[in-house]
């Protein structure tokens, strides 16, 4: 049975200028250039200034007569939503975004820099299997070999999957023991260790290329291929008597395996993947005063292009206007109001960048004068959005991809955030102290007896800080410091 009812809901959506905002507000200043760039290819109404060197062309509609009619249609609605121009009008002589935060570095960011031309990690291999004698059917597993590795420089596909990918796509039918004598093959090219299946035959790889006859090198073998798991658990003890060693001998055999490369498809390749970093902030100590500047990147010279906005004028002076006329102009209008809200849309994010990161300046000033880190006030995203009159989810997009640089270093903003914790005294310091003694501890700790989480619970103790061990775990881990047993050296 069907029923008639009201009811009220709210709902809170994001308008398409918002959902801009921030998107923009997310993406960092070494990505900003290319968001901009996608945006003027885009919309032919939005320019960028600081590229319009010459003067602009003459409009191609100037010589369009006051009230001049377009191929006159009386059938069609004349009217359209009237457009004030002024709206798109700005002053192109003053730009109240664009200078007002610079930084004299900033030209020599913009400067192109010059990219190396380097070989391959696999080209490098093809290379190397171009130069052996082959028959047809070996180049082509050989070739299958090497598009299978990872970028690591392993093989971690099964020789199977490989037969069945050479007969499905290669019409190539080949038996296991050809694939493994073409792999045995490729695993004696440069560098060391490469095509390896697992951890285990990548090092004995690598170590079978040393001198062999070095007493030195073969017990580093037997301990790789025979006891692997007692040497990453670092049980020592176990292999002096496992392999016949002293604790001396066993730290020369330690010592040479750990200089090997457990990722051998590394060594040739240039770092590209790391993301280069351009802060966004530049904090200054003038005299004991801080002062803050934003990357002139994040402000860029943009402005609604003067053409467009000649056409707009063009449209109000005719006095008939056909379809056609029309929908060119809607079209306008739309380009127009686009680059407007382009251009709004990077000024918000500029203000609300200068506004966070004020906030936050202010908040750890004793930290940002001196480099302290023991100066760290405990803070946390509901801190610095009360403070700026934002939502917390707008200080974390910004805390979360912004980097600040500083006279004693370049760091994340979101590094700046810390819990409070209660000292003995019922004073409240940031859990970043606790991780500085916790670090400054562990490295000054004797290796050959590492401090076990219980003794660092108990010296956090003896400075005031009443921390449960399971705690001094969680921070352990953050820092990435591994458990006691395995920073154990001998």
């Amino acid at each position: 049975m069907l029923k008639q009812h009201l009811q009220q809901k709210l709902l809170q959506k994001l308008s398409p200028q918002q959902i801009q905002f921030i998107k923009l507000l997310q993406v960092p200043t070494v990505a900003l250039d290319t968001r901009i760039k996608e945006e003027l290819e885009d919309n032919p109404a939005l320019e960028d200034s600081s590229l319009i060197t010459l003067d602009e062309p003459k409009g191609e509609y100037d010589d369009l007569q006051d009230g001049e009619d377009f191929n006159n249609d009386t059938s069609e609605d004349n009217t359209l939503d009237d457009f004030n121009v002024d709206d798109y009008l700005q002053d192109d002589s003053t730009n109240d975004y664009s200078t007002s935060y610079s930084n004299g570095d900033d030209e020599e960011d913009k400067k192109e820099t010059p990219i190396a031309i380097e070989t391959t990690f696999f080209e490098s291999l093809q290379q190397q299997l171009d130069l052996v004698p082959l028959s047809d059917q070996d180049f082509v597993i050989g070739r299958q070999i090497i598009g299978s590795l990872d970028d690591d420089g392993y093989l971690r596909r099964p020789i199977t999957s490989m037969i069945d990918d050479l007969a499905f796509s290669q019409n190539v039918m080949v038996e296991e023991e050809d694939v493994l004598e073409i792999l045995k093959l490729i695993q004696s090219f440069d560098p060391a260790g490469i095509a390896a299946r697992d951890l285990q035959e990548c090092v004995s790889l690598q170590l079978r290329r040393k001198d062999i006859s070095n007493p030195l090198i073969k017990k580093a073998i037997e301990i790789v291929e025979f006891h692997l798991d007692e040497f990453t658990r670092k049980h020592y003890d176990k292999l002096e008597k496992a392999v016949g060693l002293n604790s001396e001998e066993l730290k020369e055999v330690v010592a040479e395996i750990l200089r090997l490369n457990p990722k051998p498809g590394d060594s040739n390749q240039v770092t590209t993947k790391q993301m280069q970093i351009i802060p966004d902030f530049h904090i200054s100590n003038n005299d004991g005063v801080l002062v803050l500047t934003l990357n002139a990147r994040n402000a860029p010279e943009l402005r609604v292009s003067r053409s467009y906005m000649d056409m707009f004028e063009h449209y109000d002076k005719a006095a008939q206007k056909d379809k056609k006329m029309k929908e060119a102009v809607q079209f306008v209008k739309q380009k127009l109001d686009s680059a407007k809200w382009f251009i709004d849309a990077i000024k918000q994010r500029q203000q609300t960048l200068l506004k966070t990161m004020n906030a936050i300046m202010h908040y750890q000033y004793d930290y940002f004068l001196t480099g302290d880190e023991r100066k760290l006030r405990p803070m946390i995203l509901k801190d610095i959005a009360d403070k700026i009159g934002m939502d917390i989810s707008t200080v974390s997009r910004v805390a979360n991809s912004k980097y600040v640089q500083t006279e004693f270093g370049t760091f994340l903003l979101k590094s700046f955030f810390s819990e409070a914790i209660q000292t003995e005294s019922g004073e409240e310091v940031s859990n970043k102290e606790v991780k500085k003694i916790l670090e400054d501890c562990i490295g000054k700790e004797d290796k050959r007896k590492p401090l076990a989480d219980e003794r660092l619970t108990e010296i956090l103790k003896e400075h005031g800080y009443n921390i449960a061990r399971r705690t001094v775990a969680k921070y352990r881990e953050q820092m990435n410091i591994p458990v006691a047993r395995l920073r154990k050296e001998l």
